[in-house]
């Protein structure tokens, strides 16, 4: 599954010096690309970078990195979709403690359309592989960014199309997918 970064482009996993140009990222996508911006029920993790990736061995965030600058990020956090707002259904599927969830999954857009994305997920998913305990490996996306649902159709199986549920309410449209381990 490994794959090269393209050149002048560095994957790896963060370190504390990155922690302000991952949240960053993250947050001009709550606001540019998202609209709604950050919301603190949804996005602890971007608050508290370090302790939730960088202090849990079976966390992960990993950046691509150009010129100096984090253009790119991927977490992986363990637990499953969280209920609610998520259905139940779903948390039951996707237990806390063998799920692995990918998160922000973000690529800055003057950066987009080198494999960045790709690259970030193939080396989420080596790291889920090879962490004790993992069972499976879940993810949802909101489907109204450009992009995201086709990237996703292309890695991983849809589970729960639920973009008519209003889950997340108006301007967010969820679709939950699952990546074979």
């Amino acid at each position: 599954m490994r794959q090269t970064a393209p050149h002048g482009y560095t994957v790896r996993p963060a370190t504390p010096a990155d922690v302000d140009g991952a949240r960053r990222v993250m947050l001009d996508t709550f606001y540019q690309e998202f609209g709604y911006g950050y919301v603190p029920r949804w996005h602890p993790d971007v608050v508290d970078i370090k302790g939730t990736y960088l202090d849990d061995p079976r966390q992960l965030l990993l950046v691509a990195v150009h010129d100096g600058e984090v253009v790119a990020t991927t977490g992986v956090r363990a637990g499953g979709p969280a209920h609610p707002p998520h259905p139940r259904r779903l948390a039951d599927r996707y237990p806390d403690g063998t799920t692995a969830q990918l998160v922000r999954v973000y690529v800055r857009p003057e950066h987009r359309r080198r494999g960045l994305a790709g690259i970030l997920v193939a080396t989420a998913c080596d790291f889920i592989s090879d962490t004790p305990g993992y069972e499976r490996i879940y993810l949802h996306t909101n489907a109204d960014v450009e992009g995201a649902e086709p990237f996703w159709r292309s890695l991983a199986k849809e589970v729960f199309d639920a973009r008519d549920t209003g889950e997340h309410g108006p301007g967010v449209a969820t679709v939950h997918f699952e990546i074979p381990m």
